[in-house]
């Protein structure tokens, strides 16, 4: 009996460190986060692998941007990503939680812009709106229409009730759930701009910022609004089946989709090429992606992924990400970039 046991104690102690080694070891570059910069890295990850045959193909997976962050830092070593996609800047609160579990350097690089969109399925009547509109059509409370100093539930249930000159439709709207940064995006750059043109409410901010943030960006939940946590695929085949519905997609998304999908105006500007590059369409972010240091030399290929993704043939003016929908960096921001990115400079907040 004691033979046995010693013998089966042999053989799972064996079963334990190949268990282990295995875990210790990976040869290929692990990709997580943002479903919107999901097909960016992806076609990256392609070509990187074509020139450089002696590395294998990243694995990039698409789990949202708060979701990449919370497996990306969740500590070094060989089971964790080594890289988290992002359609946002990291939070603070995220790089706490990086330097909390051993995650302490962490290299931020901006390779790019997107937009975010509203839009409809092609052929539906066509909307010209203001991130106002938009925040009175979206959130849960909004300004009595009849005394704007004071909250009521919203009470609008179709667009001509927010603006007479806009369609007689009812009001329903397919968007990002909370973990996307593109649902991050939305709130900061639509709800809250359209939020912050009540002068109270923009004082609130200095005044109870947590409340500020419930009113100015909590959705609406009497069906209304409805998150989609799936890609937006799925968005694309609810307006298929809902032709008075809106969606909120990313610029890139609606690029690569224009005999589907047709955007509104935002503030008098539609989004394209060269309204987001310069500014003029105001819902626009920047595209980012972020790098463990402590693993760069022990996942071959990091180095060589890097200096792919932000090579003037994938992100400049004619480089292949551009097919993709990307809106390139302008030239002195793109010099910077390069320069962060081979000295892998630490992120800044």
């Amino acid at each position: 009996m004691q033979k046995v046991s010693a013998a089966f104690t042999l053989v799972l102690a064996i079963s334990c460190a190949t268990v282990a080694n295995a875990q210790s070891t990976r040869d290929a570059i692990s990709i997580v986060g943002s479903s919107t910069v999901f097909p960016f890295s992806a076609t990256v990850a392609e070509h990187f692998q074509k020139a450089n045959s002696q590395f294998k193909t990243p694995k990039v997976e698409s789990n949202g941007t708060g979701g990449g962050f919370k497996l990306f830092c969740g500590g070094v070593g060989t089971q964790y990503p080594d890289i988290a996609n992002a359609s946002r800047r990291i939070k603070s609160t995220e790089l706490e939680a990086c330097v909390k579990n051993g995650v302490k350097d962490v290299a931020e690089i901006k390779f790019g812009y997107d937009g975010i969109t509203i839009a409809t399925k092609k052929g539906a009547p066509a909307y010209a709106l203001t991130r106002k509109e938009i925040y009175l059509a979206v959130a849960a409370q909004v300004p009595d229409p009849n005394d704007s100093n004071t909250l009521i539930s919203n009470p609008y249930h179709t667009w001509s009730q927010i603006n007479p000159k806009l369609p007689n439709q009812p009001i329903q709207i397919f968007g990002p759930a909370p973990n996307h940064g593109t649902r991050d995006a939305f709130a900061e750059l639509v709800l809250e701009a359209g939020c912050t043109q009540y002068s109270w409410l923009k004082s609130l901010k200095e005044v109870d910022e947590g409340r500020y943030k419930r009113v100015c960006t909590q959705v609406r939940e009497d069906g209304v609004w409805t998150d989609v946590s799936e890609d937006y695929a799925m968005i694309v085949s609810k307006l298929a089946n809902n032709p008075q519905a809106l969606a909120v997609f990313t610029f890139s998304y609606l690029d690569q989709n224009h005999d589907k999908l047709a955007a509104a105006s935002i503030e008098g500007k539609q989004p394209t090429f060269a309204s987001i590059g310069d500014g003029s369409y105001l819902i626009s972010r920047p595209l980012f992606f972020y790098v463990k240091k402590a693993h760069v030399s022990s996942i071959p290929g990091i180095r060589e992924f890097i200096a792919e993704f932000i090579n003037d043939k994938a992100i400049g003016p004619n480089g292949y990400l551009l097919d993709k929908g990307l809106i390139p960096l302008k030239a002195s921001e793109a010099s910077a970039v390069r320069k962060d990115a081979t000295d892998l400079r630490n992120v800044r907040l």
